[in-house]
Parts: C-alpha cells; sequence; structure tokens
C-alpha cells in the first residue's frame, strides 16, 4: 500500500480486437532524436546541465506514446547514473584500500510527489544539513529517482534550493561495494519490481554493501509477498512502533525491523516566518458564500483544513458527515479540503453533494455550512501559509503509515483532530492534539488488500471534537503550542539525523 499519496505507473492492456494502427514515421524518427540527446545528455561534464537534461528526458520518455515500453526502459536506465556506473570512474567496484565514509545511495520517488516523496525529502534535506556541519561528516550522500513516475509541477514548485540539492546529491560518486542503498518505497518497487519503474537496487542484491528498504503500511498486516521482500533486505525502517509490530506479526524478521522515526522541518514549517494564504473565494461546493473567510466586512470565519487524496481510506465520508452533522451557516465555520484525485475524476462537488444525499443527511434550515475543494497545485514552498490561514487540522482517516500533513499543522502550532490509530499513535497525545476514537476495525472491502484490516474512526465523536476546538480556543491554542514543542524535540531534521546516522553506521558495519 503506498504512502499518503503515491500511485503506481502500471500501464493498461490493449482491449482485444483494438484495430492495428499503421505505423507512423515519427515512431523512428523520435527515438533517433532521443539517443542522439542520450549521447549529449552523457557527454556533459556539468553535473547542473547533465541533470536538467536527463530530467527533460526523462519526462519525454515518459510522456510520448510512440516510444515502446522496452525501449524507454532501456533509455532510462542509461539516464540514471547508478553506482555501479560511477565505479568504473573513480576506480572499479572491489573493496577500497583505504576507509571511507560510507556512501548512502537514496532511492525515492523525489520528482513525484505524495506521501513517500516528501518523506524522502524530509530526510535528505535533514542529513545534508547535518553532514554539512561536520568537520569530518561520517556519511557520504548520493540520491535517484525511483518508485513513481515523475511531476514536473511538483519538481517546479520544490524551493530553489531543494531543486539545487537534488542536482547535487545526484552527481555524488560511489563505489558500490562501499554503498548503503535506501530503497524508499513500497516493497512492490524494489528488485525485482513489480511494476514499471527504476529497480532498488539497480544491480540486485549482492554488489551494494547494504540494502535498506524504507517503508509502511496502513493496515493491519503485509501481504506475503511483501513480507518476503522485506526478509531480502539488510534491514527495514518502519517509521512507527505501530509498524514494528505489524511487521513482525506479519513475518519480516525481527532483526531486521528498526523503528526510524520522520522529520519534520520545523524550521520551513514556522508560523512566525509566513502570512497566510488567501484561500479560494469562489462559491463553495456545498452551502453558503457566506462562510467564506474572505467575504464580510470583519467577519472572522472559523477555517477547518483537511488534506488528502480522494480515498476511502482518507476517510473523506467520516469528515463530510460529521461536518455536516454538526454545524450550519450560522455557526461560522468553513471546512477545506486539498484534495486530488485517486483512481477517479476531478468531479469532488458532485461527488460531496451525492454523499449528502446518499447519507440522507438532512439540509438545515439556515443551510448547510460551507465546504470548499482545493483540487489545483499548491506549491510546496507555499504550504506552511496554506496551513497558517486555517484555525484547525483535521484528518477521521482509516489508516496512516505516518500522516505527513498531521505532523506539519503541528509544526505549524495548529490543534490537530486525527485518528487515535496506526501511525499518528506514535505523537500524538491528549496534551498535544485531539485524538479521535476509534468505533471498530473493519475489512478492507477492495482492491490488493482487500481482507486486512483498518479503523472505523468515530463519527459522533468527531462531531463533539470539532464543536469542542471551536468552542474553546484557549484548550486548543495551549495543545498546539505543545504539539509545535513536542515535534521540535522529538522529530526536527537534526534529532533525525542523528538517528539516521546511528543506523546507517550500524549496518554499514556489519557488513564489511
Amino acid at each position: 500500500m503506498d504512502s499518503e499519496g503515491s500511485t503506481s505507473s502500471r500501464q493498461p492492456e490493449q482491449p482485444a480486437g483494438t484495430p492495428q494502427r499503421k505505423p507512423s514515421p515519427l515512431r523512428f524518427l523520435v527515438p533517433a532524436a532521443l539517443v542522439l540527446l542520450l549521447a549529449v545528455a552523457v557527454a556533459v561534464t556539468s553535473p547542473s546541465t547533465r541533470h536538467n537534461l536527463r530530467l527533460s528526458l526523462r519526462s519525454s520518455l515518459f510522456s510520448h506514446r510512440l516510444l515502446s515500453p522496452g525501449l524507454r526502459r532501456q533509455v532510462l536506465r542509461l539516464l540514471s547514473p547508478a553506482p555501479w556506473k560511477r565505479d568504473r570512474s573513480v576506480g572499479g567496484t572491489g573493496r577500497p584500500t583505504s576507509p571511507r565514509p560510507p556512501c548512502v545511495l537514496w532511492m525515492a520517488p523525489f520528482l513525484s510527489g505524495g506521501g513517500y516523496s516528501s518523506e524522502a525529502w524530509s530526510y535528505i534535506t535533514a542529513l545534508d544539513r547535518s553532514m554539512g556541519e561536520e568537520e569530518d561528516p561520517p556519511i557520504r550522500l548520493a540520491l535517484e529517482q525511483h518508485g513513481d513516475l515523475e511531476n514536473w509541477e511538483f519538481w517546479e514548485g520544490l524551493p530553489e534550493g531543494d531543486r539545487e540539492l537534488a542536482i547535487r546529491l545526484h552527481g555524488t560518486e560511489c563505489r558500490l561495494a562501499e554503498t548503503v542503498v535506501v530503497c524508499h518505497s513500497e516493497p512492490g518497487a524494489w528488485y525485482p519490481p513489480l511494476f514499471e519503474t527504476l529497480p532498488c537496487p539497480l544491480t540486485g542484491y549482492a554488489a551494494p554493501l547494504a540494502v535498506v528498504g524504507r517503508t509502511m503500511f496502513e493496515t493491519d498486516r503485509l501481504n506475503p509477498e511483501h513480507a518476503r521482500r522485506c526478509n531480502r533486505m539488510d534491514a527495514v525502517w518502519v517509521p512507527t512502533g505501530f509498524h514494528v509490530s505489524t511487521f513482525v506479526a506479519s513475518g519480516v524478521d525481527p532483526s531486521k525491523v528498526v523503528k526510524v522515526v520522520q522529520p519534520v522541518d520545523v524550521g520551513f514549517f514556522d508560523p512566525s516566518k509566513y502570512k497566510p494564504l488567501a484561500l479560494p473565494a469562489e462559491m463553495p461546493v456545498l452551502g453558503s458564500v457566506l462562510g467564506n473567510p474572505n467575504v464580510g466586512p470583519g467577519r472572522k470565519v472559523f477555517v477547518f483544513l483537511s488534506i488528502f487524496k480522494w480515498e476511502r481510506r482518507k476517510g473523506w465520508d467520516v469528515l463530510l458527515a460529521s461536518y455536516l452533522r454538526e454545524f450550519t451557516t450560522a455557526d461560522g465555520v468553513a471546512l477545506y479540503l486539498l484534495t486530488n484525485p485517486y483512481h477517479t475524476d476531478k468531479d469532488f462537488g458532485n461527488k460531496i453533494s451525492k454523499f449528502a444525499q446518499d447519507a440522507k443527511l438532512e439540509e438545515p434550515g439556515d443551510g448547510w455550512a460551507p465546504v470548499y475543494v482545493i483540487d489545483s497545485h499548491i506549491a510546496q514552498a507555499d504550504l506552511p501559509r496554506l496551513y497558517k490561514a486555517a484555525d484547525a487540522f483535521v484528518l477521521p482517516s482509516r489508516g496512516e503509515g505516518w500522516g505527513r500533513p498531521v505532523v506539519e499543522a503541528m509544526a505549524m502550532e495548529l490543534p490537530v483532530i486525527v485518528t487515535n490509530w496506526s501511525g499518528p499513535t506514535e505523537y500524538l497525545t491528549e496534551e498535544n492534539g485531539y485524538p479521535l476514537p476509534v468505533d471498530r476495525m473493519s475489512k478492507v472491502p477492495e482492491g490488493p488488500f482487500k481482507g486486512h484490516l483498518w479503523a472505523e474512526p468515530s463519527v459522533e465523536q468527531l462531531r463533539a471534537l470539532m464543536r469542542r476546538v471551536v468552542s474553546n480556543p484557549e484548550e486548543a491554542e495551549r495543545r498546539a503550542a505543545r504539539a509545535r514543542e513536542d515535534m521540535i524535540q522529538r522529530f526536527s531534521p537534526a534529532v533525525v539525523a542523528r538517528i539516521v546516522v546511528d543506523q546507517i553506521l550500524k549496518v554499514s558495519k556489519a557488513h564489511q
């Protein structure tokens, strides 16, 4: 199961009986042009220029339908400066004669957006900052895109410093024999991958010094194939104690499972640095425009914010049922949903209206409390301003690997209401937030994890907690301040970087 937003790149099969089209001359011209550009990309000596050429070529490979999947894979591998290629340029793949700090090749969906992507960025930025403060850094860093398709809108929305960091680390040269490869993705993307993606590790498990899997699940178990893939790793890093228990119970070797918490950039997500983002002022998808926080002189509306991809696991139905039953236009509240489609279309307004009708929710006499949908891309650099525009964050999810928007909201000193099960149990308490009780466990109804169990958060308790946050601002502010303190003390980049470096040195020493 993916982590908070990642989607695979599996390609649909062509229906039987589809007429065969006559080959276009472009079918032969486009590969030739790409090969020429590839030669230029390989020959360019500037790491920055070479990296940008590779990015452009990779984008073309995945968007151009005239290229066969096989040719795309072949050229994609040539575009990726794998460590085994670098080995030859720095002295071969044999063990080094003099000890050097181990190299860490972090392979993750850095260019994709979504949960695994944002988590990988948090680790890389934390480690790079920590190594920059060391006179003799204990590790060297390299990175490579892996595990999902590139999202160029996401790449362009990254802070300039992050893009420059990616270019620099993408050019790091390492001997494979002294490299710890971190495969940061769902186990289905690990070597050999179950779908089209750059495999991790690139050449199998024998050549690197060690291979670490970083992954998570949002249900009560792993499927047998994913457990088997975890057991091929030298170590498996999971984000919470919840995952340690579920992975071991699913058959993963207990000696390999290590809890490595996730960092949150408390310097970037710092409420003192930002002004609120202007929230969309158009008509809500449900309810009255009078609830818009940008409408009405001197009117202060209490803004609930939720961030998720549109899937059942995220509990959007629980959120809407609770909010629409508890509040009306007269309450002066608004619910903003930052969402994106997940195996569905973007017609969220009709989906929300249909849900209210199917759930037999009766519209109050003074009208629905307004619901707004933000379905356009918000750049990573603007996310803190979005949190700053809200008064509370709410996510009644049925299961989370970690809950990255939750810890970002906590770092931004927002009161959070989140399901008290799975990943958030690692950091959510009665002192720093509002844990949402679970009514019962239910079976995942469909998909590859059908039959697994996840939580059913309480609608009635969510209604009560949302009303409590609105009615008791002093308590909410107190818990929100404690939330930021906890993020700084337990999950800041400096704290987590030390944990990661310790684990890297431990696994590298065990295999030297």
